[in-house]
């Protein structure tokens, strides 16, 4: 079954490595103070993200596009 067909289930995508290091530098934050996504989230699994991969989840709020960044840990 592919989570990402249910209508409930945001956009998401896994940043590259010049994309996760512009991120940080933009909002002059380091990884550690990201918040934070278990590996062992459906969703992660379902992008095969790996421990430190930001991944950047695209929410419709009240019909405007919001965007938000989790870095995956290990629990």
């Amino acid at each position: 079954m592919d989570i990402f067909k249910h209508f409930l289930v945001p956009k998401c995508r896994i940043l590259s490595e010049e994309e996760k290091k512009e991120l940080l530098k933009r909002y002059n934050v380091k990884e550690s103070q990201l918040p934070k996504i278990l590996a062992s989230d459906p969703m992660v699994k379902a992008l095969n993200a790996k421990v430190g991969d930001i991944i950047e989840i695209e929410r419709n709020i009240f019909g405007r596009k919001s965007i938000y960044y989790r870095i995956v840990i290990e629990k």
